[in-house]
């Protein structure tokens, strides 16, 4: 398995505590190549989640329940996380 695979699964094992019905894991990485947090080998990725768990949260508050369980992985290997948590019934972009 690649580094960001490695990665991937590793976000998705620690967000599965949120019992996501809905997880995609993107790594962009290759789209800031040449970047200073890049260049050390930290990867660009992004998270799209729905979860009851966010049911009546705020944004800032679904980030922060995200990035409690992943944030010990920034800056490396994760040099830039992109976070899009919705509750169920909300509208997910079908992109990101």
């Amino acid at each position: 398995m690649s580094a960001a695979g490695n990665v991937q699964a590793t976000l998705q094992d620690r967000l599965a505590a949120l019992t996501p019905t809905q997880l995609r894991i993107r790594d962009d990485s290759a789209a800031h190549a040449g970047h200073a947090g890049a260049a050390g080998g930290a990867g660009h990725f992004s998270v799209t989640i729905v979860s009851e768990h966010f049911l009546g949260m705020t944004r800032l508050a679904r980030h922060r329940a995200v990035l409690s369980r992943v944030g010990d992985l920034i800056p490396f290997p994760v040099h830039a996380l992109a976070i899009h948590a919705y509750a169920p019934g909300e509208p997910v972009p079908t992109k990101g």
